[in-house]
C-alpha cells in the first residue's frame, strides 16, 4: 500500500486533507503484508472524553490495560463521525464514545436484540439502556440498535457510517458460529474508506479452532481472513493493548484473568499480577472501489 492509496482512503467521505496526512504519518510499512502503527496521536478533544470524571470508577480502572485514548486514535476516531459500536455490553467504551460524539457525531450502540430468546442478552440490554437513560447530558444522541446476525442485521445506515468498533467480541461471533457474517455486516455499513477497528484476546499462531472457542482467545490469523473475505484490507496493526506477561494458556481460559478471575480467590495474586489478555489492535479498511 502506498502513501496515496492510504490518503485517498482517508479522504473518502470530504473528510480533511489534514486527517489524511495524520493517518499517513502514523504507519510505518514493515513488509509488503504487515503495517505496524507507530505511536498514535491523541487529541485534547479525544484525552478530555477519556479523562471524564463522569466515567464508572471500575471502568477507569481498567484503562491502565485497555488504552482507550490510544486505541481510539489508532483507529482514527473523530469527533463529528458516524460510528457504530458492536455489542457494547455494560458500556465500557460507550462511556468515552457517547460524549465524545455528542456533540457533533453520530454514535450507534448496536447492542444485543431487545427480544433476545437469551436471558443474558436481554439483561444486559435492558441494563444498558437504564444506564443511557439515567445520564441524558451524555447519551441523548446515542441511538441504541441490535446486532445479532441470525436474526438481526446492524441496525444503522447501509454504507454511511465512517467507523465500526468492536471490542473483545470475536470470539463470542465464532462460538456461535456466526463470526463470518458479523464480517460481512460490518463491510455493508460502512461507507467506501471506512474503518472497522478490532481488538481482541490474541491466541498464539497456529492455535486450534476448538481451543480458540474454549479458551476465549483468537488467532491474529482467524481474524483477518474473516475481515478480507468480507472484503477488507487490513491496514495497520498496533501493539498498544499487548500483555507480553500473558502466556494465554489458564484453567478458565481468558475468563481466568481480570477483570472476570472466573477461579475467584484461587491463585488470585498471580493472576491480578499478570494482568487482563494479550490482545491484538487491528485496522481495516474498506475500500474506495
Amino acid at each position: 500500500m502506498n502513501l496515496n492509496q492510504i490518503l485517498g482512503g482517508c479522504l473518502q467521505g470530504g473528510q480533511k486533507l489534514s486527517r489524511g496526512l495524520k493517518a499517513a504519518a502514523l504507519l510505518t510499512v514493515v513488509s509488503a503484508s504487515q503495517l505496524v502503527s507507530a505511536t498514535p496521536v491523541v487529541t485534547e478533544e479525544l484525552q478530555k472524553a477519556v479523562d471524564n470524571p463522569e466515567r464508572t470508577a471500575a471502568f477507569k480502572a481498567r484503562d491502565s490495560y485497555r488504552h482507550p485514548a490510544e486505541t481510539l486514535a489508532f483507529f482514527d476516531v473523530q469527533s463529528d463521525m458516524t460510528v457504530v459500536e458492536i455489542w457494547p455490553g455494560g458500556g465500557w467504551y460507550t462511556e468515552i464514545l457517547g460524549p465524545y460524539l455528542n456533540r457533533q457525531g453520530k454514535f450507534y450502540a448496536a447492542h444485543f436484540p431487545a427480544n433476545s430468546q437469551v436471558a443474558f442478552f436481554t439483561r444486559m440490554r435492558k441494563s444498558f439502556e437504564e444506564k443511557l437513560s439515567a445520564n441524558p447530558k451524555h447519551y441523548n444522541r446515542v441511538e441504541i440498535s441490535s446486532f445479532h446476525p441470525p436474526s438481526n442485521a446492524v441496525s444503522a445506515p447501509a454504507g454511511e457510517v465512517d467507523r465500526v468498533l468492536t471490542f473483545r467480541n470475536v470470539h463470542n461471533w465464532m462460538k456461535a458460529g456466526y463470526g463470518e457474517q458479523a464480517f460481512t455486516e460490518f463491510f455493508k455499513v460502512l461507507k467506501p474508506g471506512g474503518v472497522l477497528g478490532v481488538v481482541e484476546h490474541r491466541a498464539k499462531p497456529g492455535t486450534a479452532e476448538a481451543a480458540m472457542i474454549r479458551s476465549g482467545y483468537v488467532t491474529e490469523a482467524y481474524v483477518i481472513e474473516q475481515a478480507q473475505k468480507a472484503g477488507f484490507v487490513l491496514e495497520a496493526k498496533s501493539e498498544v493493548n499487548a500483555n507480553p506477561n500473558d502466556s494465554t494458556i489458564h484453567p478458565k481460559g481468558v475468563w481466568t484473568l481480570p477483570p472476570s478471575l472466573r477461579l475467584g480467590d484461587e491463585d488470585k495474586e498471580k493472576y491480578l499480577a499478570i494482568g487482563e489478555s494479550d490482545r491484538m489492535t487491528l485496522k481495516f479498511r474498506k475500500p474506495l472501489k
